[in-house]
């Protein structure tokens, strides 16, 4: 940190009016994203962009948000309590000055996230952390900088916005369909690729696979394209390329290079028989070109973003079915198989065969290839069916509210981009 006079040990941050002294060595490690940025900032200008102003006589840093606010995160980041809403605030208020700082809902204690939920559902209102930077110091910071530079910042930020957002501009939402429609294109082919006919009419007409590879073709090519220029006009590319969904088009994308570079080495009708079986597996990943809908469709993000926030609960309910399973097996493979050697259930031989029926039986698909046949593995089957229901209904209630909170972030993310839309159209 080289702002401030180098004999100060402390930092003082100004919020609200309320002050809080702070050592350069938690500066660094605070838990709070937005005051552990000001360990990194090297100008002013840097730390301009984290808070509202600075002082460097006195080496204090203002932020002019809810003090009381910032008083209970604070008591929270420090251990002193769980976090909830303060006392006469408005929860989405609250919620604000939250993510301002660098906190999500889940920090919050259960019957507080129970309350924001129902906020969020009545008003259909998030906070996102792009609209916390007050949009004025935004105008302001850039009209400092020299005007070639602001406008290329300008046009850097338009064109990140086209690619990444497509409710944004009338040529985002152009450009999303037509992504969509190489997608969709793309899937269909594929899943032509493996009819028995077309196969069959494919090797009377060569002309046929041809068109097919040239379609593939193109579509690889719109996606390698749209991949790139959105690495391009990436703020930060390191994190651009650890973003989830930037990994799964590259993932996407990479085995068709991969399947053409081995047809060229080996040929298609190669002896080497592994690089046969290589070469339709890497064919087949062009599935997760489905996944690419994502950027596009509110429900795949939600779900996605679900899974993301919801993994200890996803972990809770993993660790619950395996130990049901473990159990269920281990009973139903002595019960079956185990006590009467010689009228024994073949299918319950053991208790890794035994793990499937359990597991088709906790989930209540019933597949209906093995099945109890004694007494006491039916009553044992009619308990693991109903434990199974149990267990896989506890934790759905946590995963409900992060699933209903996401769902309002990117659907209000999405109106306001829709916003923006509407009022480029008028103009």
């Amino acid at each position: 940190m080289t702002l401030g006079r180098g004999g100060m040990a402390s930092v003082v941050l100004n919020v609200g009016g309320a002050r809080y002294s702070l050592s350069r060595e938690l500066l660094k490690d605070f838990p709070l994203s937005r005051v552990s940025r000001l360990h990194g900032c090297r100008s002013e200008r840097d730390v301009l962009e984290v808070c509202d102003d600075y002082d460097r006589e006195r080496n204090e840093y203002f932020f002019d948000r809810h003090s009381e606010a910032f008083g209970f995160i604070l008591l929270y980041v420090r251990g002193h309590g769980k976090l909830r809403f303060a006392p006469r605030m408005c929860e989405l208020s609250f919620y604000n000055e939250m993510v301002y700082w660098g906190l999500e809902g889940a920090h919050l204690e259960y019957c507080c996230q129970r309350r924001l939920d129902d906020r969020m559902s009545d008003t259909y209102t998030f906070y996102s952390a792009d609209e916390l930077g007050a949009p004025g110091r935004e105008e302001a910071r850039a009209a400092r900088g020299s005007e070639p530079a602001a406008a290329k910042k300008r046009w850097l930020e338009r064109m990140r916005r086209t690619f990444e957002e497509p409710t944004s501009s009338l040529a985002a939402q152009i450009l999303a369909t037509v992504s969509v429609v190489f997608v969709i294109v793309s899937m269909v082919v594929l899943c032509a690729s493996t009819l028995p006919d077309w196969r069959a009419a494919a090797v009377d007409n060569h002309s046929l696979e041809e068109q097919s590879r040239i379609i593939e073709a193109i579509c690889i090519g719109w996606f390698t394209a749209e991949c790139i220029v959105r690495f391009i006009v990436s703020k930060n590319k390191c994190e651009f390329v650890k973003r989830p969904l930037n990994i799964i088009d590259l993932l996407a994308i990479t085995p068709y290079y991969i399947s053409v570079l081995m047809t060229v080495f080996t040929g298609e009708n190669s002896q080497l028989q592994r690089a046969g079986v290589t070469l339709r597996v890497l064919r087949m990943m062009r599935i997760f070109w489905l996944i690419k809908l994502a950027r596009h469709f509110i429900g795949l993000q939600t779900l996605g973003l679900t899974l993301k926030r919801c993994y200890r609960e996803m972990v809770m309910l993993l660790v619950f079915i395996c130990v049901a399973m473990a159990i269920f097996s281990a009973l139903s493979q002595l019960l079956e198989h185990g006590l009467d050697l010689e009228t024994s259930n073949k299918d319950y031989a053991s208790i890794p065969a035994a793990c499937w029926w359990v597991i088709i039986s906790m989930t209540t698909v019933g597949y209906g290839d093995m099945y109890p046949i004694t007494v006491p593995g039916r009553i044992l089957g009619g308990v693991c069916v109903v434990s199974g229901i149990v267990l896989l209904a506890l934790p759905i209630t946590f995963i409900y509210h992060s699933f209903v909170q996401c769902y309002h972030e990117l659907k209000f993310r999405s109106a306001r981009y829709s916003r923006s839309l509407s009022t480029e159209f008028l103009n």
